[in-house]
């Protein structure tokens, strides 16, 4: 029963003109620093004399995976991938990459997202004699690659793409070749950037960042680029008629250095607190952050109502984050262990917690009485996204909508029920200014107006608002 938004997976590949000792190392560091989005399994793929290698392993990057990593290889063309699953079990058969033979040749997958329409595809496939070797959704697109006439690639993959509808960006290894595509409608990550000997792609730019790469662009939604011997050769594969990208990776999931679709994530949170200040009805002694994911709209909070900033919580960063941890048991020791409030500072205080969001309160709970009991005179929560109201399909795994506290109870009432003074949430309003092109955005857990059509639990079809 996890309290906070499960987050998607992380993307890295290379593609270069020639073959670099170093290939591996960067690999691995273009993982190292996407991390945060997925601490279940870690893996890469790449090319050696003709054929594909994998290494996959459970846990974090910087573990046994490291140790095993054949650092001496040179070679041109690999995919990487962190991995917390949003679709699938978790376990180590559905590790990524996944490495599939068909009649299109060998080729080596990672995917982030979701795809809606899965199980209904996944269904027909399986009636016409598809057997499935793993039970994430990523798998399908190699049967329907699969099934489609003749031995053109790069034909056959849009036209495969062309039957899914989801929330995905996907890196594929095919040959020497590193292909990289998004959804139609853009909701996940993936940009890419240019160093001497080739290219980059990653889920943030801080992946770009650590191996001096040169931000170029994001992959655009509907995009497909084929990179092969450093050179990028791009296409459309769908027409994309709305853009809606998920606003969660700017409140929540991505780190605060990475410019992600566009938008300086620091830039945005600091907006965020911004907002959050001029809405408060109290005026706080001090502000402090529920780090790490506060501690930028806690820095707008404080500057723009000329509260002075204090650290008031200390995170253990060797925790992970909570909602990673397997096992209900272990979840609650890690929130016990995760935060330490700082005494001398919130004592007698009444406190601005700045966090980023509240999905069932059970976190929210533990904290305010945290701070409670380290002698915080009053406890003020100011939340920098609206109140999540509706589940999300396009990524993110969500509890059910009587899970979501902010879909039963205003914040009047959960301000008693965790124990805070007050609780503030972010106005969708003031959210959609904090971004340069609101219009761009998905903001179905907050309205429940779906860009797309999903289905919910007894196969209830949830039809989208346009």
């Amino acid at each position: 029963m996890f309290d906070e938004l499960k987050e998607e997976c992380g993307l890295i590949g290379i593609s270069l003109k020639k073959s670099s000792p170093e290939f591996i190392k960067n690999l691995y560091l273009g993982l190292f620093s996407l991390q945060h989005r997925g601490q279940e399994s870690c893996g890469i793929a790449y090319t050696l004399d003709n054929k594909i290698k994998l290494l996959i392993r459970q846990g974090l990057v910087s573990g046994n995976f490291f140790k095993s990593l054949p650092l001496d290889v040179s070679t041109t063309s690999g995919i990487g991938h962190v991995r917390y699953s949003t679709c699938g079990e978790s376990n180590l058969v559905n590790a990524q990459p996944f490495i599939f033979n068909c009649n299109k040749g060998t080729l080596a997958i990672a995917h982030n997202g979701n795809i809606p329409n899965v199980e209904i595809i996944k269904d027909q496939l399986i009636q016409s004699g598809s057997i499935f070797q793993t039970t994430s959704d990523s798998e399908v697109l190699v049967h329907l690659l699969a099934r489609i006439p003749g031995n053109n690639f790069k034909d056959s993959i849009i036209s495969a793409l062309n039957q899914l509808k989801g929330a995905y960006s996907m890196l594929v290894l095919h040959e020497d070749s590193v292909i990289a595509f998004r959804d139609q409608f853009g909701f996940r990550p993936l940009c890419y950037g240019k160093i001497d000997n080739g290219y980059i792609f990653a889920s943030e730019t801080n992946a770009l960042d650590i191996m001096g790469a040169e931000y170029i662009a994001d992959v655009e939604p509907g995009e497909i680029i084929f990179c092969k011997n450093g050179e990028i050769e791009k296409q459309r594969f769908a027409i994309s008629n709305k853009v809606t990208q998920c606003i969660f990776e700017l409140i929540y999931f991505a780190r605060p250095d990475s410019y992600v679709f566009g938008e300086s994530v620091h830039e945005v949170r600091q907006k965020m607190g911004v907002k959050l200040a001029k809405a408060r009805m109290c005026d706080p002694d001090i502000v402090i952050a529920v780090p790490d994911s506060g501690t930028s709209a806690a820095l707008g909070f404080a500057r723009e109502a000329g509260i002075p900033y204090e650290i008031g919580l200390i995170r253990n960063h060797y925790t992970g984050r909570t909602f990673i941890k397997p096992g209900q048991n272990i979840r609650e020791e890690s929130v016990k262990i995760k935060l330490n409030p700082v005494k001398s500072i919130i004592k007698g205080k009444k406190l601005a917690v700045i966090d980023d969001s509240l999905v069932r309160g059970t976190t929210s709970s533990k904290i305010v009485k945290l701070l409670k009991s380290a002698g915080a005179k009053e406890v003020h929560l100011f939340l920098s996204s609206p109140g999540i109201t509706h589940s999300c399909f396009f990524g993110i795994d969500t509890p059910t909508r009587k899970e979501l506290l902010s879909a039963n109870h205003s914040p009047e009432e959960i301000a008693k029920i965790i124990g805070a003074d007050s609780v503030t949430f972010l106005s969708i309003e003031d959210l959609k200014q904090c971004v340069k092109n609101p219009d761009k955005f998905c903001f179905a857990c907050f309205t429940g107006e779906y860009p797309i059509p999903v289905i919910e639990n007894d196969d209830i079809v949830i039809k989208s608002k346009q």
